[in-house]
């Protein structure tokens, strides 16, 4: 059961209320469709709903308001448009990595897949699929946790009569089994033979709450459309014989109070030749929304902010899907350690000595390491694809920002950094010996202080890669972010100590060490304000 009271949206300037006070009610087991023509307020309203858009009123599903589930996703699921996603993700690693986030098995992504049936385009990339394919997608992430309630926003728009057909007949189905359904449509007649009760909008208010048959009765007045070359003639022999008549572009026309054998008769004894003969129906509007009470004193219910979005229920496993389900991050990994292998041999050519700095081909000519850059750069994805192609959130907003999720993002970045610069030092250190020979990488004395600095450097860039990205929103700010630590805060750093210069062979040295440790605090200071802004707004 979803009950909606009041629910009222904040006027934009001069502009009345989107929504205005409407109060309805979806019943378990029954298709409730919202009905009005663009502009009447049925998406704004489904947001109200679903506590995406500020507003006064409250909706209860099964009595609670949304956020006062434990999991929201079990009560509603929602389609408000086109699958937000990453276009190079795959059917089945989307709802996968979704699965990670509503904190229900992988294998529910399997089940919902031949629900809809996009079994066999499972592989396929969301850049590729096309609309129909696109909005079995969405149906099939709506109906990921199994909720109770399905939530719509036009869902057979632009949809072939195939398709629509076959939406129509899985809504049915699944309010059947005892769901709640409530989709928003502009076109009255498909509807009517959806749903079993109509809640008619216009500018915002509800003019109408019926059942379908009784909208279907009152709402739907039936006409023969003809069409003939000689249409003009056919309807002013119609007129005289007292027929309502409309006359539409060219050869068409509606006629109403008659059937078409009647009108198929008086053709043919005139002989008129028709190209369309066919019974249908027309929108007669709503009825006009009752005046206002003056003397209406009811008071307005408390407005209502925005709920934030809620983050994965596994965020450690929803975090892993999500680097490892997109070609970017593999080809970013490929990329650095070929790029430091490059750089390896380069320096065994100049004649460079055997140090650290060789192994994990790092020239001057680079602020930091390949494998410093590829794990910084990775690091700024894990905030900026989410920015750029969010998936979690049905309204396509922001990603949501939460220390746990926060704690995700570092465990796995910094695991994929370490993992990164293992390999790059690991083939770097392989080349030197294959081209100078056994024994020709040394090994000093303080050899644990150098891994170890190898190692904070690259978790170190990858840790301000996602922190920037979180806080400024983008790939690019993120990894802007990491570099700004050696261009522009070791420097300073330096300058102010009036430290000589660091030995680059040392990837611990000082500047660069406290110019990380300094960059990630700051970054974490911005990120954790952030948070708490977005949770005291």
């Amino acid at each position: 059961m979803i009950q909606a009271i009041g629910l009222t949206s904040i006027a934009r300037g001069d502009r009345p209320p989107a929504v205005d006070d409407l109060s309805f009610e979806a019943r378990p087991g029954e298709v409730t469709a919202l009905l009005g023509d663009s502009g009447a307020g049925k998406s704004t309203a489904l947001r109200l709903m679903l506590e995406l858009e500020a507003g006064r009123g409250v909706t209860l599903f099964e009595g609670r308001p949304l956020h006062r589930h434990p999991h929201p996703a079990r009560r509603a699921g929602a389609l408000l448009g086109d699958v937000p996603g990453h276009p190079g993700r795959t059917v089945r690693g989307h709802l996968r990595m979704l699965a990670a986030a509503t904190g229900v098995p992988a294998t529910r992504a399997e089940q919902v897949l031949e629900t809809v049936g996009l079994t066999g385009m499972a592989g396929r990339r969301l850049g590729a699929l096309s609309l129909g394919m696109d909005r079995r997608l969405g149906l099939a992430a709506a109906l990921l946790a199994d909720p109770a309630a399905l939530l719509l926003d036009d869902p057979a728009r632009d949809l072939s009569p195939r398709d629509t057909g076959w939406l129509h007949a899985l809504l049915k189905s699944y309010a059947a089994q005892g769901g709640t359904v409530l989709v928003t449509g502009r076109d009255p007649k498909a509807l009517a033979r959806l749903a079993d009760r109509v809640v008619t909008l216009d500018q915002g208010r509800l003019v109408a709450d019926q059942p379908a048959a009784e909208f279907g009765r009152t709402r739907l007045r039936p006409y023969v459309a003809v069409r003939s070359p000689h249409a003009q003639r056919l309807a002013t022999l119609l007129t005289q014989d007292g027929t309502e008549v409309i006359s539409g572009s060219g050869s068409r026309i509606a006629v109403y109070g008659t059937t078409p054998a009647q009108v198929g008769e008086t053709a043919f004894r005139n002989g008129i030749l028709l190209h369309q003969l066919a019974d249908a129906t027309v929108d007669s509007g709503p009825p006009p929304a009752p005046p206002a009470d003056p003397y209406d004193t009811v008071p307005m219910r408390p407005v209502h902010d925005a709920v934030p979005p809620p983050g994965p229920a596994r965020p450690l496993r929803y975090e892993l899907r999500r680097l490892t389900g997109v070609r970017a991050p593999w080809l970013i990994a490929a990329g650095t350690v070929l790029v430091s292998l490059i750089g390896t041999l380069a320096l065994l050519r100049a004649g460079h000595p055997a140090s650290l700095r060789l192994a994990t081909g790092w020239p001057h000519v680079l602020p930091l390491p390949p494998a410093a850059l590829g794990a910084g750069l990775l690091g700024a994805l894990s905030y900026g694809q989410e920015f750029r192609y969010p998936a979690l959130t049905p309204d396509r907003s922001a990603m949501p920002r939460q220390l746990r999720l926060l704690a995700a993002k570092l465990t796995v970045s910094g695991a994929a950094a370490l993992l990164l610069a293992a390999l790059a030092a690991g083939l770097g250190a392989a080349a030197v010996r294959l081209v100078q020979g056994p024994g020709s990488v040394p090994f000093p004395a303080d050899r644990p202080v150098l891994v170890a600095g190898w190692a904070a450097l690259t978790v170190g860039c990858a840790w301000a890669g996602v922190l920037a990205a979180g806080v400024f929103r983008t790939t690019a700010l993120g990894m802007a972010g990491v570099l700004a630590v050696p261009l522009l805060v070791a420097p300073a750093l330096r300058k102010l100590a009036a430290a000589p210069a660091i030995d680059a062979v040392r990837l611990a040295a000082e500047p660069v060490r406290y110019s990380f440790a300094l960059a990630l605090l700051a970054l974490l200071c911005a990120y954790l304000a952030t948070v708490l802004k977005g949770r005291a707004g």
